[in-house]
């Protein structure tokens, strides 16, 4: 047996005896949040895989992680997906900030968050958006004045998603006002636990609130959790921003992209609202139409395994932006090829008529909030400038 053979065979053996029952299929999936309590198998879980250094499997041993090889890193996703374990931790900790931190940070700053994120030690939030700064990004205006071993930050941040529930923020902030736009921004570690740090959700069109606008009011950093130095948030930011892309695309592997890939329920849930003719959907255009969009789901799946496979570093480039973009564009189309087939079924907001079933009313406000993902983490308009730009090479 060789050595990545033996692995597999470990990484098997151990899974079935420590990951829960209830850590398995569809459930919690935390993202450290210290207000959100989480489920026993899910605690449990994580804890686990945190002492094994799994939440973070490709980082270093000393920062948290297993130091996998990219070999390994594939047999450990297989094997998860195979018992449909859930990712023991997500979110920006161990997807955005984390690996920014590997590669920009100092070694204290290092030894200090990565051990925490790892282990799920609290949830972070994204300051970057100003309600003057969305794509043009470097207009923003929040301030961070040194004041000794500190800076005091003053400014707000919208759309900063899930900050109700997080416990950290990482905030694009201006250290340097005098300097050309681009030039005296900095980004910076802030804990929210403080007076000076004040969240409020916003209600999108789906009625959930899970953006928020987030304000500071003499905040308190240390001058010491700067990352990547002083006036080069630009450029760490735009490393971060990479990150986040490849998450939502689904190929960024510095934190566990593990868990079952469920088979399309798709073509089930349109059976019941078109019904079947000599084998078929009676529909001839939505039959089209989901085939199309199974193939093109298929086709996605291949795509983000072979750019998981391709990747050179832990850094993954602008090609993020393209599989990011397309596989937004796709989850929307499913959920309007859903809208289409359940007819007025699908424009169904609660139950209390009698008339609506829970997963007509989940449909609608899943179809409503998911026109956020070809705005969330760089909108559509921004993926195709930075696609023909940096991947085609195409002039302004």
């Amino acid at each position: 047996m060789n050595t990545l053979e033996a692995f597999r065979s470990d990484t098997r053996i151990w899974l079935q005896e420590n990951c829960p029952i209830g850590a398995r299929g569809t459930g919690q999936i935390p993202f450290g949040s210290r207000s959100i309590k989480l489920e026993q198998d899910a605690k449990v879980w994580l804890e686990r895989m945190a002492k094994k250094g799994w939440t973070v499997p490709t980082w270093p041993k000393e920062y948290g992680g297993a130091e996998l090889s990219r070999d390994e890193y594939k047999i450990l996703i297989d094997e998860l997906t195979t018992i449909g374990a859930r990712t023991p931790l997500t979110g920006r900790g161990v997807n955005y900030i984390g690996p920014t931190l590997l590669e920009f940070g100092t070694e204290e700053q290092k030894s200090r968050w990565l051990p925490r994120i790892a282990a799920g030690d609290g949830g972070w939030a994204m300051g970057y958006s100003e309600p003057g700064a969305g794509s043009d990004l470097a207009s923003l205006a929040t301030k961070a004045v040194r004041n000794g071993d500190h800076y005091i930050i003053n400014g707000r941040k919208t759309w900063t998603s899930d900050a109700i529930h997080c416990d950290y923020i990482f905030a694009l902030v201006r250290t340097s006002p005098d300097k050309p736009k681009h030039d005296g921004i900095s980004l910076v570690l802030i804990d929210m636990s403080q007076d000076a740090v004040q969240v409020n959700p916003i209600q999108l069109i789906s009625g959930e609130s899970p953006f928020c606008e987030t304000l500071f009011e003499n905040a308190v950093v240390r001058a010491d959790d700067i990352i990547g130095g002083v006036d080069n948030g630009w450029t760490v930011g735009k490393r971060l921003l990479q990150f986040e892309r490849s998450t939502h695309a689904g190929i960024n592997i510095s934190g566990s992209q593990g868990g079952r890939t469920e088979k399309s329920k798709l073509p089930e849930k349109i059976k019941r609202y078109v019904g079947m003719q000599d084998g078929k959907l009676a529909d001839s255009h939505l039959r089209a139409h989901l085939a199309q969009h199974e193939m093109n789901t298929h086709a996605q799946r291949i795509t983000q395994r072979r750019a998981i496979a391709e990747l050179q570093s832990h850094a993954p480039g602008f090609t993020s932006s393209a599989v990011k973009l397309s596989n937004a564009l796709n989850i929307q189309d499913g959920d309007e090829l859903l809208m289409a087939a359940m007819g007025s079924h699908g424009h169904r907001w609660t139950t209390e008529d009698g008339n609506s079933t829970e997963e007509e009313v989940s449909a609608t406000k899943r179809w409503l909030y998911q026109k956020s993902l070809t705005i969330a983490g760089g909108t559509k308009e921004v993926q195709l400038n930075i696609i023909a730009k940096r991947v085609l090479g195409l002039h302004d």
